[in-house]
């Protein structure tokens, strides 16, 4: 039994997936503005729990490739059947795969891991639609709070891929690029995945360096690949094999 498990009450110690009680909306009341001490300190309190349970249940052995992604593609499509060589590439490297746990591009990436005999894992979201787990994940952890999910997505890995999606997937690319950029994460290599849906990006990032948002050096952070082996080969050459 875990700590988790041993001091909270409402979670079952043989439960895979150990939360307290699921609250509609947790994270839009907790973002909802200023209330009072008592449902603020339940919330802080919820959210400590939360992340108590990611690092309880998530357990990972080798390094490990957060792969981000769209859950909006499904099998059969181009970016879904990359994503799924990618996933099988690493795990073949010796990488464990971790994704949002959701359909879609993340469904590829754990099924081709899965298919690659590699570890498989998955930080899913409780959403009202889109989201629900896919079958190949060998362990996943379901959160209330994107925050922390995202939290968990980064602290674990050591590589991070990004195919195309939508809002989340930039929100997600963009905070690791963040990070790197302030040396709140190590540089760690971002690769992006899905040709020419890219295109935009570079000159796009290209205005903000003329601008001045951003310097030169940080046009490095991101890397462009086009297949699953020019990915894992920039993953290795950045932070070695397995």
């Amino acid at each position: 039994m875990g700590f988790l498990a041993a001091h909270h009450p409402g979670i079952r110690p043989d439960c895979t997936n150990r939360q307290p009680t699921a609250v509609k909306d947790a994270e839009k009341l907790f973002l909802s503005g200023s209330r009072g001490r008592e449902q603020e300190l339940e919330s802080a309190v919820r959210i400590f729990l939360e992340f108590l349970r990611g690092f309880e249940e998530i357990q990972i052995t080798a390094p490990c490739v957060t792969v981000f992604g769209s859950a909006r593609f499904e099998e059969g499509h181009e970016y879904y059947e990359l994503a799924r060589s990618l996933g099988r590439k690493l795990a073949e490297n010796g990488f464990t795969v971790m994704t949002g746990g959701g359909p879609g591009i993340m469904e590829a990436a754990n099924r081709g891991a899965r298919e690659g005999g590699g570890s498989s894992l998955g930080c899913n979201i409780q959403l009202p639609k889109e989201q629900h787990p896919n079958p190949y994940m060998d362990q996943f952890v379901e959160f209330e709070h994107f925050f922390v999910r995202k939290v968990m997505l980064v602290k674990y890995s050591s590589a991070f891929v990004v195919m195309p999606g939508g809002f989340g997937t930039l929100d997600e690319a963009f905070e690791v690029m963040t990070l790197m950029q302030t040396d709140t994460l190590h540089d760690f290599p971002l690769v992006a995945m899905g040709g020419s849906f890219w295109d935009e990006l570079k000159p796009f990032m290209n205005t903000m360096v003329n601008e001045g948002t951003i310097s030169s050096g940080d046009l490095d952070l991101i890397t462009l690949a086009d297949s699953a082996d020019a990915a894992v080969a920039a993953i290795i050459d950045a932070v070695g094999a397995p």
